[in-house]
């Protein structure tokens, strides 16, 4: 008898959790091409002879992909009931592959390739909207898929991977965008190239990362709580005992099968089956990782650093990318130790004090140094609760039979307050930088005092458990 079944295989779970956090990184990925992409973008369409190109076209063809991304979450509980996470993130793994080629060439059959037009921006659009779907879904499915998949002692440590996945796509994509504009450096005009093929070269690379993905997600098996809710429990047993050993697969059946047979008449497909508290609290854990502010730091991090007197702010820029790939490290290797709760609300703590300090440093003369260091304090500190642990709870907080959709509703909300915090940052910013993180700060302190009295803490707890936590509230 192989010797997984006593103690199952940390290697099986180590290649399962590889390949799902592979849909993090496309993520990152698809998120970030865009900021190298822009200029050479807007220059192309500037080219167009039968309308003009405006700011205002610039500004939503650079975030035409939150569409998608709404969408993406809104369609996911659905595709997760019925098509199941591995087929879904195999959709998702193909609108990123497809997205990616149709960007680098959205003449492809019905325009004339190299000429900007109306409807050549239409379509354009319609791909990174298409991309943007296959965001939506990864951004779902991703946690999802490993939490069902992990066991309860890992399951915070695995999920917070795939955050790390998100920010690592986001720095490939820089360092790949950098090597494209380097290879043509010597070209005597490397902005005509640019402006005509780069930014296309810049899409088509993400193919690479969407293909893999789309193959090696064939390769790993359903999870175990979706195999049981649909009558497979020979094939969820056969994967739980790869993964948990022969003894312990069997008692966790027991477990998925007991809240199945309880809920599956009653509750199935029924959102608020558990009540309003529970969608609300996973709604809103979403909500408040967006309007703490961090998307108006990181999409507006050179603006910032300009702004505070900084000479180099591409080299802080840079720097603060290092602190935040170092700090959600910090979540990953705390996560099971600490738990969720300590971890969101010093990171909230900590959040507020940074922006405090930088709405401080807008209304009292302090050296450039105080608002910058306390930019980063503040980024840091979200690196490690609210960027992974949002995440983390969102996969493992709502019950088995409600999970897809609760799940579909919290990221939905997640991508819709993104793109309100991204869109009212700047103006907000211009008319009073001290109003601007002030609110963040005190968002932040709002954002601990509600972790503190309504979130549970899930550490260590089976999904199960979970379930049978919220039935008893009830």
């Amino acid at each position: 008898m192989a010797d997984y079944k006593h103690k199952g295989s940390p290697a099986y779970l180590f290649g399962i959790v590889l390949v799902a956090v592979i849909g993090g990184l496309l993520f990152g990925y698809d998120t970030a091409v865009i900021s190298g992409a822009e200029k050479g973008l807007q220059a192309f369409f500037q080219s167009a002879t039968d309308f003009k190109y405006t700011d205002a076209l610039h500004g939503f063809t650079t975030s035409s992909a939150l569409i998608g991304c709404i969408i993406g979450a809104f369609l996911s509980g659905f595709l997760a009931s019925r098509l199941g996470r591995k087929k879904s993130l195999f959709v998702a793994g193909i609108l990123f592959f497809l997205s990616a080629l149709g960007s680098y060439d959205p003449e492809f059959l019905f325009f004339e390739k190299g000429v900007a037009t109306k409807g050549l921006l239409m379509a354009f659009n319609g791909y990174r909207i298409l991309g943007g779907i296959g965001v939506g879904l990864a951004s779902a499915l991703c946690p999802m898929y490993i939490a069902e998949i992990a066991p309860a002692s890992k399951r915070g440590k695995l999920v917070s991977w795939n955050q790390f996945a998100i920010i690592f796509g986001q720095l490939v994509v820089y360092f790949v965008n950098f090597l494209i504009i380097r290879s043509h450096a010597n070209d005597p005009d490397v902005v005509a190239w640019t402006n005509a093929i780069g930014w296309r070269v810049m899409f088509v690379s993400e193919a690479v990362p969407a293909g893999l993905f789309a193959l090696l997600i064939l390769l790993v098996p359903e999870t175990p709580r979706y195999l049981t809710m649909h009558g497979q429990a020979a094939k969820a047993l056969a994967v739980l005992t790869k993964i948990n050993g022969e003894e312990r697969a069997g008692e966790i059946l027991l477990e998925i099968k007991s809240t199945v047979q309880q809920d599956s008449h009653q509750r199935s497909e029924k959102l608020f089956a558990y009540g309003f508290l529970v969608v609300f609290i996973g709604c809103m854990l979403s909500v408040f990782q967006q309007i703490i502010g961090i998307n108006a730091v990181l999409y507006f991090a050179p603006r910032i650093f300009e702004s505070m007197g900084v000479s180099n702010n591409m080299l802080f820029t840079v720097i603060m990318g290092v602190i935040n790939i170092s700090f959600t490290l910090v979540a990953v290797f705390t996560v099971e130790k600490l738990g969720r709760k300590p971890l969101l609300i010093t990171g909230s703590l900590g959040m507020a004090l940074g922006a405090l300090g930088v709405a401080l440093s807008n209304v009292v003369s302090l050296p450039a140094l105080v608002p910058v260091i306390s930019i980063m304090v503040y980024s840091a500190c979200f690196m490690f609760s609210w960027g992974p642990i949002c995440w983390v709870y969102i996969a493992e907080l709502f019950p088995n039979t409600i999970r897809s959709q609760a799940t579909a509703w919290a990221v939905a909300f997640q991508w819709i307050f993104n793109f309100i915090v991204s869109s009212t940052f700047v103006p907000m910013y211009s008319w009073s930088p001290f109003f601007a993180y002030a609110l963040y700060g005190v968002i932040c302190l709002v954002a601990a005092v509600f972790v503190w009295k309504l979130v549970p803490e899930t550490k260590g707890k089976t999904l199960e458990e979970m379930t049978a936590f919220w039935r008893a509230r009830k």
